[in-house]
């Protein structure tokens, strides 16, 4: 017996259409370099989307080419999420916040043959430039801004008009591309096919995870260059949610006044905005006032248990998720199960506090020093996944060390992250892998110390890193930033910490400073804390 369903291959197209269609009337609201608003509606989106499409292929972009953005969050980026894959090529989201060498090395290896850039970003194109030729360069002016003569004009080329059919494609064809952050050696690339974004949008967007529906209004913090924006514009283009892209202003302020005006239902973002954002809002009362029934979905890193707390103060639910650029990134969210539904405030809140459970169609497993570890919340060991929407290999590179199999041969990707799971399937990442600190053969966990120390009333921020002991081989290092006008001492912080932990898992030492290094997606960069101490 076969099955009777039809063979319809999943299509980003069908979302662009869908959004456009069903929804001509909600809204994309940008904030523009000058910080004024640009509102489109999604009937102007859906034909600027298709425009672009229209005009790529006019350039002769053929199938499978790269059409590389340097662009922050705003209407033009969304365009190319969806006008590149439209005329068959993949969109390579450039991280403009690497080092201009490193964007140059990224831009050669992935082999873009188009640039679509900012016109404000223009001075830092202007540093890799050399490193790597692209075709063709355009420009997205903004605020009546000229664009200069060399490169084309991105409105120019949206008005030359013609008629536009979508580039055939099959549904594991090439839609998009993003590289890891490359903390560690060269970054890698990571291409997401028609198939593997379609169904990571209606994983992602299910009840218990985004919850997204087209009465929401998304306020989408994370870079548009960073994992795509952990998929969040074309969920919300496929449902018709409002969606609200800040451009280059992500200071805190500016995010809270952001809100005042478009009142957002759901907001997301690394959790260092939201700790930024927090001593903003408490710093000045009565300023602001967050939106009711304001959910943010944070990622990218541990969120501490005390944020959690202080943002439900607010009126504001925080979830967290888990995923990396390998993932799409979505592959666990901390909801409330079932079985927890009378749970106490105390309980939701160490759940919340935890990476959550594992999202449909992903598998996940721990595997220590003697193989697959049972989910007991106990055994620690490093978390592999594997899925519809998770990468299998990486583009141009072999990395088999990055890849596991089991009996079965079906693969595995090793994420690098180290935790455990408990009996209901709550996953708690306890560190990276290169993270971990052993002393004198016991392992401690950076993430649970930084948690716990970002809980004292005075603490702004902190990240825990190893340093050499000639005793006990590696010990805790604090590195902790205080709150302006806030002190604290190494006594007191132990005495926090003394509640959960035993007398040896505690810091060796505490240093105060100023700031703590961060990566180009905002999470801290340890590596750079490493060498620092390094003596």
């Amino acid at each position: 017996m076969q099955s009777t369903m039809m063979r319809v291959p999943l299509s980003l197209n069908h979302v662009l259409e869908r959004g456009g269609v069903l929804f001509p009337e909600s809204e994309i609201v940008s904030r523009l370099p000058d910080k004024s608003l640009r509102r489109l509606r999604y009937a102007d989106f859906h034909r600027r989307a298709r425009a672009l499409g229209a005009a790529l292929a006019r350039l002769g972009l053929r199938k499978g080419e790269r059409v590389a953005t340097l662009s922050w969050n705003h209407y033009a980026h969304l365009e190319c999420y969806f006008g590149i894959p439209a005329a068959g090529g993949v969109m390579h989201t450039l991280n403009l916040r690497l080092a201009p060498d490193d964007i140059g090395w990224i831009a050669s290896h992935a082999e873009d043959r188009f640039l679509v850039v900012d016109d404000v970003l223009l001075p830092l194109y202007r540093q890799f430039a050399p490193l790597h030729r692209f075709e063709r360069v355009i420009v997205v002016p903004f605020g009546g801004a000229r664009v200069p003569q060399e490169f084309d004009d991105y409105e120019a080329l949206l008005e030359g008009g013609g008629d536009f059919d979508y580039a055939p494609h099959a549904e594991d064809d090439p839609i998009a591309m993003c590289y890891t952050s490359g903390t560690t050696g060269r970054p890698k690339g990571v291409v997401y096919s028609h198939r593997s974004t379609v169904l990571h949008s209606l994983v992602a967007s299910l009840p218990d995870n985004w919850g997204l529906s087209g009465r929401d209004c998304v306020l989408a913090v994370t870079p548009m260059f960073h994992a795509n924006c952990w998929g969040i514009p074309y969920g919300a283009v496929m449902l018709g949610a409002k969606l609200v892209l800040p451009g280059p202003h992500l200071h805190p302020v500016d995010l809270l006044d952001l809100m005042q005006s478009e009142s957002p239902t759901l907001a997301i973002g690394v959790p260092t905005i939201w700790l930024g954002m927090l001593q903003a809002y408490e710093s000045e009362p009565g300023r602001w006032r967050f939106p009711p029934g304001l959910r943010t979905l944070v990622g990218g890193a541990a969120v501490p248990e005390a944020l959690i707390r202080a943002y439900a103060k607010h009126g504001v639910r925080v979830d967290q998720g888990w995923g990396m650029t390998e993932t799409s990134p979505v592959c666990t969210i901390a909801y409330e199960k079932p079985e927890f539904r009378d749970a106490t405030p105390d309980e939701r809140f160490k759940r919340n506090a935890t990476a959550g459970v594992p999202v449909p169609l992903v598998d996940l497993r721990i595997v220590g020093d003697k193989g697959v570890a049972p989910w007991d919340g106990k055994q620690v060991g490093e978390i592999q996944v594997s899925g519809p929407f998770v990468t299998g290999r990486y583009h141009a590179v072999d990395d088999p060390s990055r890849f596991a199999e089991d009996a079965h041969h079906n693969l595995w990707l090793r994420t690098g992250d180290v935790g455990t799971v408990d009996p209901h399937g709550y996953v708690r990442i306890t560190d990276r892998t290169k993270d971990l600190i052993k002393s004198g053969g016991e392992w401690i966990s950076s993430v649970d110390l930084e948690n716990a120390l970002m809980g004292h009333a005075a603490v702004a921020e902190a990240a825990v890193i190893a340093i050499a002991h000639e005793k006990w081989g590696e010990r805790p290092l604090a590195c902790v930033v205080l709150k302006p006008g806030k002190q604290a001492t190494p006594e007191e912080l132990d005495a926090l910490l003394s509640k959960s932990f035993a007398k040896w898992q505690l810091p060796e030492r505490y240093d105060f400073i100023a700031e703590i290094p961060r990566t180009s997606t905002g999470k801290f960069w340890k590596a750079k804390l490493r060498e620092r101490y390094r003596s």
